[in-house]
């Protein structure tokens, strides 16, 4: 069992990220559980129970041992690297609050692990999802409202729970709107005539009675829209268009950037659109679309794949 000093450590530190921080309520369940673990590990790992003071004794054996039994236990390099962080952010803030020296933890180097690109659409498959999304409700305003959600996401970059998000107050759509995205990071995103008449064609028909404080996008017994719903259309019209997998609702959202990338779109402005804070997390879709660009020079240039003859 984890000492009572430790557990009332970490209620305080998800208390600060969760008010000083912003951070979600999604993430702070996953530094719960990352922290929880360590915690548990370093307990079973000096076989006795272990109050705040073990934090100031961590060495990088003790940190090398941790993560060799997360990997022991299946855990793959991306998920120990997401835990190395959460621990951390936990031992620093903790450091701070202590006076002690973080540094056998912060210095600890999170396993190498080759980065997932994103998986955007392509233009006719993203225009095609959208119509298709439309067909799959048998109500005409459920189709209006998943056809306007799917186009905030393509369109304007969104984040599924940044578009359901909204409230009876952002409408009509201005011309621009004022996003706040993770961590309470705020942006402004330019709203583009297709999504605007989408929006007001779903609002048009909606049978549930929209406020100003109330939801914008409404589930069919009036409450708040859950994203799981706006997941399983597209599940049903990515089967009938027959794409993978990967289309989901942040593959649009990775679609509007790559996409706005080909058509000559500045790095630095389609870093502001999304909302990250590093420009090297935007940097991804250059990567992808040289990866793309190299299929079509594999596949279409004569002497692609042979050796030179220089």
């Amino acid at each position: 069992m984890i000492s009572p000093a430790l557990t009332d450590a970490l209620a305080r530190w998800l208390d600060h990220a969760r008010a000083v921080d912003g951070v979600t309520e999604n993430t702070i369940k996953a530094y719960q559980t990352d922290v929880l673990a360590f915690l548990g590990f370093l307990q079973n790992h000096h076989g006795d129970q272990q109050g705040t003071a073990a934090l100031t004794r961590l060495t990088i054996s003790d940190m090398r041992s941790w993560m060799a039994h997360e990997r022991g236990r299946g855990v793959a390099a991306r998920s120990l690297a997401r835990m190395l962080s959460a621990v951390k952010s936990f031992v620093k803030w903790m450091a701070e609050r202590e006076g002690f020296d973080p540094s056998a933890v912060l210095m600890t180097r999170a396993p190498k692990f080759q980065k997932k690109l994103p998986r955007p659409l392509a233009e006719d498959a993203a225009k095609a999802m959208i119509d298709t999304v439309e067909l799959q409700a048998r109500e005409p305003w459920v189709a209006a409202r998943d056809t306007a959600v799917v186009t905030l996401l393509y369109g304007c970059g969104l984040r599924i729970s940044e578009a359901l998000g909204l409230k009876g107050r952002d409408y009509p759509l201005p011309s621009v709107l004022r996003i706040v995205g993770k961590g309470g990071k705020e942006r402004i995103v330019p709203v583009i005539d297709a999504a605007r008449d989408a929006v007001a064609a779903y609002v048009r028909d909606c049978p549930h009675q929209i406020d100003p404080d109330t939801p914008l996008f409404r589930g069919v017994r009036g409450g708040q829209l859950s994203p799981v719903m706006i997941q399983k259309v597209m599940a049903q019209a990515r089967m009938q268009l027959g794409l993978p997998a990967t289309a989901t609702p942040h593959a649009l959202r990775h679609s509007f950037a790559t996409h706005l990338l080909n058509a000559g779109g500045d790095l630095r402005a389609i870093q502001e659109l999304l909302g990250h804070a590093s420009l090297n997390t935007t940097q991804m879709y250059t990567a992808v679309d040289t990866a793309r660009l190299m299929e079509v020079y594999r596949s279409a240039h004569p002497r692609a794949g042979a050796g030179s003859r220089d």
